[in-house]
């Protein structure tokens, strides 16, 4: 199985499948799909025991698909270091990509929620791994319980309510409910927090290995400096178009959610399946007759990272929801043998999800699957708003990765004061809500210029197939054709570079942008 770092478990059984000529790589690779899929009914198995507490997934136990897992890869690492003899350099490409997956898996499959205990992050002696797993617990254990009003609520229904709430007073004290998430990572900002232990560790780490920032800068064929140029570029052509006026960071996301309010109430959760998959089949896949399995309730020990969950319809979970289909529709648009059987590197496949949920937010969408829009200017930006949030994120990753000694809330602060004309707040870790900016640092560029990749596919699908926010059926038909069927049969780069005819260029999200410009309606 394919293992995409998204946010809902999707089980998809690939067939058809070409197989390599040769015996012996041909061999390897039949052992690497067991071994794939071992791991991901391991994983699958691990997201939810009480789920599967005393039962079989596809007629095997746990046990028996650990015994799997453990068996293929001691296998794989006995045959892949041994080559093959005298081979094509698909198959020496095939080889390659299975042996660095298997070398860099581990001895037994991980489950989808790393152990840990949040209280460990004060122990000054763990690594890199075991530090990160802590401070992924502590996301695990205040992220999703936050204290508010005499309740409890979730980090994800937060976010929603923040777009709601009409009281500045309430979205404050929301806001507050963070505290104890944000001093359990950073403290009070000393410089031995855990956090900044972390990330001057795993800075270190990135320079001897390369970080996820370099890994994105690659895909779309800058040196990682440009990177952040692009960066910067996007998020001040925003400060350019959003307005200039200064806003409290517990009301950025009411400023940017006038759409949402206007529309998202007549979006019931009970709606949001049935119009996503509506809108799939429409785009020329029927996501019904895939074989994949959903976990969309909340739920005690939901992992932060692996999955989404949904406290009431809207806008913005139905956009979420559109984009973890995004990814099973780039598994299922795989036709190629097993070790290309992986969707290319993490800022494409991110971006790709992106491609069909941005429609979400278009009001020709909205009027074709709600029967009601919005003006486009307050649609787009409710998109764009939370999109650049992910572009800050982004910065700011890189930014710590090359600066590891910075006060975290510092960085933080100059660059959303300047640029989404926030209120200067150093004194909270406002930045630490996302799991991703301590699971693995660097990561959030997938999303951020991953934005870049997204416009840039919308705009070559409008100018080679025609416009597609309302459906398409020839839609996924031609995609797997033109982009997602060859899977890593290629580096990503050169598959972007032949998809958009040229080199991946933010032109297409800064033109985006522009669409939206003048003062925010709220």
């Amino acid at each position: 199985m394919n293992r995409v770092r998204c946010r809902l478990a999707l089980l998809l059984l690939l067939t058809n499948v070409a197989v390599a000529q040769g015996v012996p790589v041909q061999q390897m690779e039949e052992a690497y799909a067991n071994f794939n899929d071992a791991y991901g009914a391991v994983s699958l198995i691990d997201s939810d025991p009480d789920k599967y507490a005393g039962t079989d997934y596809a007629g095997k136990s746990r046990d028996a698909w650990q015994q799997i897992y453990a068996a293929k890869r001691s296998e794989l690492l006995g045959n892949l270091q041994n080559g093959a003899g005298k081979i094509s350099a698909q198959d020496a490409r095939a080889i390659r990509l299975m042996r660095t997956a298997v070398e860099e898996s581990a001895p037994a499959p991980d489950s989808l929620s790393p152990v840990g205990n949040c209280k460990d992050a004060q122990r000054r002696e763990l690594q890199l791994q075991s530090l990160q797993k802590a401070l992924y617990a502590c996301f695990a254990q205040y992220a999703n319980s936050l204290q508010f009003e005499k309740g409890t609520v979730t980090r994800v229904a937060a976010f929603d309510m923040l777009t709601r709430m009409e009281e500045p007073e309430r979205r404050k004290a929301l806001f507050m409910a963070f505290v104890p998430l944000w001093q359990s990572l950073n403290g009070k900002g000393e410089a031995g927090s855990p956090y900044r232990r972390m990330i001057r560790m795993s800075a270190a780490e990135g320079r001897k290995k390369g970080s996820p920032i370099d890994a994105a800068a690659h895909t779309v064929g800058v040196a990682t400096a440009e990177t952040e140029r692009w960066l910067e570029q996007i998020l001040d052509t925003w400060r350019q178009v959003s307005g200039d006026t200064a806003m409290e960071p517990w009301d950025y996301r009411f400023v940017g959610g006038a759409a949402e309010r206007e529309i998202g109430d007549s979006i019931s959760r009970e709606a949001l399946q049935p119009l996503n998959q509506r809108y799939y089949v429409d785009l020329g896949l029927d996501l019904a007759k895939a074989d994949m399995i959903y976990d969309l309730d909340p739920r005690t020990g939901k992992a932060p990272l692996a999955y989404t969950d949904y406290g009431r319809g809207g806008l913005g979970s139905l956009n979420e929801l559109v984009h973890e289909n995004g990814h099973a529709v780039h598994m299922l648009a795989l036709r190629t043998r097993p070790a290309f059987m992986e969707l290319g590197d993490a800022i494409f496949f991110e971006a790709f999800a992106d491609v069909p949920s941005w429609s979400v937010y278009e009001p020709a969408w909205q009027q074709k699957y709600l029967g009601r829009s919005v003006a486009e200017a307050s649609s787009l930006r409710a998109l764009y708003s939370s999109v650049m949030l992910d572009v800050a994120w982004a910065l700011f990753d890189l930014r710590m990765l090359r600066n590891p000694q910075s006060d975290p809330n510092a960085v933080w602060t100059d660059i959303t004061s300047h640029y989404l004309h926030i209120v200067p707040h150093p004194e909270i870790a406002w930045w630490a809500v996302r799991v991703q900016l301590v699971d693995e640092p660097g990561y959030m560029v997938n999303y951020g210029l991953g934005a870049v990749i997204t416009a840039d596919i919308r705009q070559r699908i409008r100018e080679q197939l025609g416009p597609f926010q309302s459906g398409d059926v020839r839609w996924y038909a031609w995609m797997s054709e033109h982009l997602l069927k060859t899977g890593e049969e290629q580096e990503t780069v050169e598959l972007l570079r032949q998809f958009l005819g040229r080199p991946v260029s933010p032109k297409a999200l800064l033109g985006e942008l522009r669409r939206i410009e003048g003062p925010a309606q709220h």
